[in-house]
Protein backbone atom coordinates (compact mmCIF):
# COMPACT_ATOMS: atom_id res chain seq x y z
CA UNK A 1 0.00 0.00 0.00
CA UNK A 2 1.53 3.32 -1.09
CA UNK A 3 2.31 5.84 1.60
CA UNK A 4 2.32 9.60 1.10
CA UNK A 5 5.24 11.53 2.58
CA UNK A 6 4.47 14.75 4.29
CA UNK A 7 6.58 17.90 4.73
CA UNK A 8 6.46 19.75 8.04
CA UNK A 9 4.50 22.96 8.05
CA UNK A 10 7.58 25.07 8.73
CA UNK A 11 9.61 23.60 5.90
CA UNK A 12 9.40 24.07 2.16
CA UNK A 13 10.82 22.06 -0.68
CA UNK A 14 13.77 23.44 -2.55
CA UNK A 15 14.55 23.01 -6.23
CA UNK A 16 16.10 19.57 -5.65
CA UNK A 17 13.32 18.39 -3.46
CA UNK A 18 15.25 19.05 -0.28
CA UNK A 19 13.67 20.81 2.63
CA UNK A 20 14.55 24.52 3.16
CA UNK A 21 13.53 26.99 5.86
CA UNK A 22 10.43 28.96 5.09
CA UNK A 23 10.59 32.75 5.12
CA UNK A 24 8.04 34.35 7.38
CA UNK A 25 5.71 36.54 5.43
CA UNK A 26 5.12 40.08 6.62
CA UNK A 27 5.49 43.66 5.52
CA UNK A 28 9.01 45.07 5.25
CA UNK A 29 10.24 47.24 8.05
CA UNK A 30 8.47 45.38 10.83
CA UNK A 31 4.89 45.69 9.62
CA UNK A 32 2.77 48.53 8.42
CA UNK A 33 1.95 49.60 11.92
CA UNK A 34 5.52 49.19 13.31
CA UNK A 35 7.99 51.98 14.03
CA UNK A 36 10.92 52.36 11.60
CA UNK A 37 14.27 51.52 13.12
CA UNK A 38 16.54 54.59 13.15
CA UNK A 39 20.05 54.07 11.87
CA UNK A 40 22.98 54.82 14.12
CA UNK A 41 23.87 58.51 13.98
CA UNK A 42 20.52 59.52 12.48
CA UNK A 43 18.82 62.44 14.23
CA UNK A 44 15.30 62.13 15.48
CA UNK A 45 12.56 64.66 14.70
CA UNK A 46 12.99 66.42 18.04
CA UNK A 47 16.77 66.69 17.60
CA UNK A 48 16.36 68.06 14.07
CA UNK A 49 13.86 70.64 15.31
CA UNK A 50 16.24 71.73 18.08
CA UNK A 51 19.16 71.95 15.64
CA UNK A 52 17.28 74.11 13.16
CA UNK A 53 15.92 76.27 15.95
CA UNK A 54 19.46 76.83 17.24
CA UNK A 55 20.69 77.70 13.73
CA UNK A 56 17.87 80.22 13.27
CA UNK A 57 18.64 81.78 16.65
CA UNK A 58 22.34 82.03 15.80
CA UNK A 59 21.57 83.58 12.42
CA UNK A 60 19.29 86.13 14.07
CA UNK A 61 21.93 87.06 16.66
CA UNK A 62 24.55 87.48 13.91
CA UNK A 63 22.43 89.40 11.40
CA UNK A 64 20.25 91.63 13.58
CA UNK A 65 23.00 94.11 14.73
CA UNK A 66 24.20 95.01 11.19
CA UNK A 67 20.59 95.10 10.00
CA UNK A 68 19.58 97.53 12.75
CA UNK A 69 22.72 99.59 12.11
CA UNK A 70 21.64 99.93 8.48
CA UNK A 71 18.08 100.86 9.47
CA UNK A 72 19.25 103.47 11.99
CA UNK A 73 21.54 105.10 9.43
CA UNK A 74 18.46 106.27 7.50
CA UNK A 75 16.72 107.83 10.53
CA UNK A 76 16.97 111.42 11.77
CA UNK A 77 18.52 112.17 15.13
CA UNK A 78 15.16 112.30 16.93
CA UNK A 79 14.36 108.76 15.76
CA UNK A 80 17.76 107.17 16.49
CA UNK A 81 16.37 105.01 19.30
CA UNK A 82 12.95 104.47 17.77
CA UNK A 83 11.79 100.92 17.03
CA UNK A 84 10.17 102.01 13.79
CA UNK A 85 11.76 100.70 10.60
CA UNK A 86 10.72 103.27 8.01
CA UNK A 87 9.79 106.45 9.89
CA UNK A 88 11.21 109.59 8.19
CA UNK A 89 13.39 107.55 5.82
CA UNK A 90 16.06 109.76 4.19
CA UNK A 91 19.67 109.92 2.98
CA UNK A 92 20.49 113.09 4.92
CA UNK A 93 22.87 111.28 7.27
CA UNK A 94 24.98 110.00 4.38
CA UNK A 95 25.02 113.39 2.69
CA UNK A 96 26.18 115.03 5.92
CA UNK A 97 28.94 112.46 6.53
CA UNK A 98 30.33 112.73 3.01
CA UNK A 99 29.94 116.48 2.43
CA UNK A 100 30.15 118.09 5.89
CA UNK A 101 32.90 116.06 7.55
CA UNK A 102 36.43 114.97 6.68
CA UNK A 103 35.21 111.47 5.86
CA UNK A 104 36.85 111.37 2.43
CA UNK A 105 40.17 112.44 3.98
CA UNK A 106 39.85 109.69 6.58
CA UNK A 107 39.03 107.25 3.82
CA UNK A 108 42.13 108.24 1.85
CA UNK A 109 44.35 107.88 4.94
CA UNK A 110 42.90 104.47 5.70
CA UNK A 111 43.22 103.30 2.11
CA UNK A 112 46.90 104.27 1.97
CA UNK A 113 47.69 102.53 5.25
CA UNK A 114 45.67 99.43 4.37
CA UNK A 115 47.17 98.94 0.90
CA UNK A 116 50.77 99.33 2.09
CA UNK A 117 50.18 97.18 5.19
CA UNK A 118 48.52 94.39 3.20
CA UNK A 119 51.24 94.32 0.54
CA UNK A 120 54.12 94.29 3.04
CA UNK A 121 52.40 91.80 5.36
CA UNK A 122 51.76 89.35 2.51
CA UNK A 123 55.32 89.61 1.22
CA UNK A 124 57.06 89.39 4.62
CA UNK A 125 54.86 86.63 6.03
CA UNK A 126 54.98 84.51 2.86
CA UNK A 127 58.77 84.70 2.56
CA UNK A 128 59.16 84.01 6.28
CA UNK A 129 56.74 81.09 6.13
CA UNK A 130 58.52 79.66 3.09
CA UNK A 131 61.91 79.89 4.80
CA UNK A 132 60.59 78.20 7.94
CA UNK A 133 58.98 75.46 5.87
CA UNK A 134 61.86 74.65 3.52
CA UNK A 135 65.14 75.54 5.26
CA UNK A 136 66.93 74.67 8.48
CA UNK A 137 69.16 77.44 9.82
CA UNK A 138 70.62 78.60 13.15
CA UNK A 139 68.03 80.39 15.25
CA UNK A 140 65.09 78.87 13.42
CA UNK A 141 63.46 77.52 16.57
CA UNK A 142 64.02 80.83 18.37
CA UNK A 143 62.39 82.68 15.48
CA UNK A 144 59.37 80.40 15.56
CA UNK A 145 59.01 80.87 19.32
CA UNK A 146 59.30 84.64 18.88
CA UNK A 147 56.52 84.66 16.30
CA UNK A 148 54.35 82.63 18.64
CA UNK A 149 55.05 84.61 21.81
CA UNK A 150 54.39 87.99 20.21
CA UNK A 151 50.76 86.94 19.69
CA UNK A 152 50.26 86.41 23.41
CA UNK A 153 50.42 90.08 24.42
CA UNK A 154 47.16 92.08 24.41
CA UNK A 155 47.17 95.18 22.25
CA UNK A 156 46.38 97.45 25.22
CA UNK A 157 49.59 96.38 26.98
CA UNK A 158 51.71 97.43 23.99
CA UNK A 159 50.23 100.90 23.45
CA UNK A 160 52.53 102.69 25.93
CA UNK A 161 55.87 101.17 24.82
CA UNK A 162 54.94 101.55 21.17
CA UNK A 163 53.90 105.16 21.77
CA UNK A 164 57.29 105.88 23.36
CA UNK A 165 59.08 104.32 20.38
CA UNK A 166 56.98 106.29 17.90
CA UNK A 167 57.65 109.50 19.79
CA UNK A 168 61.41 108.85 19.93
CA UNK A 169 61.68 108.24 16.18
CA UNK A 170 59.25 110.97 15.12
CA UNK A 171 56.58 108.62 13.77
CA UNK A 172 53.57 109.99 15.63
CA UNK A 173 50.87 111.37 13.33
CA UNK A 174 52.62 109.61 10.45
CA UNK A 175 51.11 106.82 8.33
CA UNK A 176 54.46 105.00 8.44
CA UNK A 177 54.25 104.61 12.20
CA UNK A 178 50.81 103.04 12.00
CA UNK A 179 51.89 100.75 9.15
CA UNK A 180 54.83 99.44 11.18
CA UNK A 181 52.54 98.91 14.16
CA UNK A 182 50.02 96.93 12.12
CA UNK A 183 52.79 94.79 10.67
CA UNK A 184 53.77 93.75 14.20
CA UNK A 185 50.22 92.40 14.57
CA UNK A 186 49.70 90.76 11.20
CA UNK A 187 53.10 89.28 10.32
CA UNK A 188 53.59 86.82 13.25
CA UNK A 189 50.18 85.19 12.81
CA UNK A 190 50.34 85.16 9.00
CA UNK A 191 53.90 83.77 8.97
CA UNK A 192 52.80 80.80 11.10
CA UNK A 193 49.81 80.23 8.86
CA UNK A 194 51.85 80.48 5.66
CA UNK A 195 54.39 78.00 7.03
CA UNK A 196 51.58 75.51 7.57
CA UNK A 197 50.31 76.07 4.06
CA UNK A 198 53.74 75.72 2.44
CA UNK A 199 54.17 72.43 4.31
CA UNK A 200 51.30 71.01 2.22
CA UNK A 201 53.11 71.78 -1.07
CA UNK A 202 55.44 68.92 -2.13
CA UNK A 203 59.16 69.58 -1.78
CA UNK A 204 59.66 67.88 -5.14
CA UNK A 205 58.44 71.07 -6.81
CA UNK A 206 61.32 72.98 -5.23
CA UNK A 207 63.76 70.29 -6.26
CA UNK A 208 62.59 70.41 -9.87
CA UNK A 209 63.10 74.18 -9.85
CA UNK A 210 66.63 73.77 -8.53
CA UNK A 211 67.37 71.25 -11.28
CA UNK A 212 66.20 73.81 -13.84
CA UNK A 213 68.63 76.35 -12.40
CA UNK A 214 66.31 78.53 -10.34
CA UNK A 215 67.57 80.22 -7.21
CA UNK A 216 65.74 79.64 -3.90
CA UNK A 217 63.90 82.94 -4.34
CA UNK A 218 63.15 82.13 -7.97
CA UNK A 219 61.71 78.77 -6.92
CA UNK A 220 59.57 80.47 -4.31
CA UNK A 221 58.39 83.23 -6.63
CA UNK A 222 57.80 81.29 -9.85
CA UNK A 223 56.78 77.81 -8.69
CA UNK A 224 55.60 77.70 -5.08
CA UNK A 225 53.86 81.06 -4.64
CA UNK A 226 51.31 80.50 -7.46
CA UNK A 227 50.25 77.29 -5.69
CA UNK A 228 49.71 79.14 -2.42
CA UNK A 229 46.80 81.34 -3.54
CA UNK A 230 44.41 80.23 -0.76
CA UNK A 231 47.02 81.01 1.90
CA UNK A 232 47.84 84.33 0.24
CA UNK A 233 44.14 85.22 0.19
CA UNK A 234 43.76 84.54 3.92
CA UNK A 235 46.93 86.48 4.71
CA UNK A 236 45.81 89.46 2.64
CA UNK A 237 42.33 89.41 4.15
CA UNK A 238 43.62 89.20 7.72
CA UNK A 239 46.07 92.05 7.08
CA UNK A 240 43.32 94.12 5.48
CA UNK A 241 40.94 93.64 8.40
CA UNK A 242 43.71 94.38 10.90
CA UNK A 243 44.49 97.73 9.32
CA UNK A 244 40.94 98.65 8.30
CA UNK A 245 39.04 97.98 11.52
CA UNK A 246 41.69 98.61 14.22
CA UNK A 247 40.81 101.41 16.65
CA UNK A 248 43.17 101.44 19.67
CA UNK A 249 46.44 102.18 17.84
CA UNK A 250 44.78 104.46 15.29
CA UNK A 251 43.40 106.75 18.00
CA UNK A 252 46.56 106.63 20.16
CA UNK A 253 49.16 107.36 17.47
CA UNK A 254 47.20 109.76 15.22
CA UNK A 255 45.72 113.10 16.28
CA UNK A 256 44.21 115.96 14.32
CA UNK A 257 41.21 115.64 12.05
CA UNK A 258 43.27 115.56 8.86
CA UNK A 259 45.47 112.73 10.11
CA UNK A 260 42.77 110.36 11.35
CA UNK A 261 41.81 107.08 9.76
CA UNK A 262 38.23 105.89 9.45
CA UNK A 263 38.36 104.12 12.81
CA UNK A 264 39.56 107.27 14.53
CA UNK A 265 37.17 109.52 12.64
CA UNK A 266 34.24 107.37 13.65
CA UNK A 267 34.81 108.30 17.28
CA UNK A 268 34.35 112.00 16.56
CA UNK A 269 30.62 111.50 16.14
CA UNK A 270 30.08 110.16 19.68
CA UNK A 271 32.19 111.56 22.51
CA UNK A 272 31.77 113.49 25.74
CA UNK A 273 30.54 116.58 23.89
CA UNK A 274 28.37 115.17 21.06
CA UNK A 275 26.23 112.08 20.53
CA UNK A 276 25.42 111.98 16.84
CA UNK A 277 24.40 108.34 16.64
CA UNK A 278 22.56 108.83 13.35
CA UNK A 279 25.70 110.19 11.67
CA UNK A 280 27.91 107.54 13.22
CA UNK A 281 25.72 104.69 11.95
CA UNK A 282 25.82 106.14 8.43
CA UNK A 283 29.61 106.39 8.59
CA UNK A 284 29.82 102.84 9.96
CA UNK A 285 27.82 101.52 7.01
CA UNK A 286 30.12 103.30 4.57
CA UNK A 287 33.13 101.83 6.34
CA UNK A 288 31.68 98.31 6.25
CA UNK A 289 31.03 98.31 2.49
CA UNK A 290 34.72 97.97 1.37
CA UNK A 291 35.31 95.22 3.95
CA UNK A 292 32.28 93.33 2.66
CA UNK A 293 33.50 93.64 -0.93
CA UNK A 294 36.96 92.36 -0.03
CA UNK A 295 35.47 89.47 1.92
CA UNK A 296 33.18 88.57 -0.98
CA UNK A 297 36.15 88.48 -3.35
CA UNK A 298 38.41 86.44 -1.07
CA UNK A 299 35.87 84.11 0.57
CA UNK A 300 36.31 81.28 -1.95
CA UNK A 301 39.92 80.89 -0.81
CA UNK A 302 39.42 81.52 2.91
CA UNK A 303 38.26 78.04 3.94
CA UNK A 304 41.06 76.20 2.13
CA UNK A 305 43.73 78.57 3.38
CA UNK A 306 42.59 78.57 6.98
CA UNK A 307 42.23 74.78 7.04
CA UNK A 308 45.70 74.19 5.60
CA UNK A 309 47.31 76.63 7.99
CA UNK A 310 45.49 75.21 11.00
CA UNK A 311 46.17 71.56 10.33
CA UNK A 312 49.85 71.85 9.41
CA UNK A 313 51.17 74.58 11.72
Amino acid sequence: MATQSTVPADRTTGPAGSAAPAVAAGPAGGGSGGKRQRRRGERGPLASFGLHLGLLAGAFVALFPPFWLLVTSFKPRSESFSLSLTADFSFDNYQYVINETAFLTWFGNSLLIVVVTTFLAVFISSTTGYALSRFRFPGMRSLMWTLLITQMFPMAVLIVPLYNLMSRYGLLNQPVGLIVTYLTIAVPFCAWMMKGFFDTIPVSIDESGRVDGLSPFGTYWRLVLPLAKPGIAVTAFYSFVTAWAEVAYATAFLTGEQNLTLAGGLQTFVNQHTQDWHHMTAAAVLIAVPAALVFGYAQRHLQAGLTAGATKS
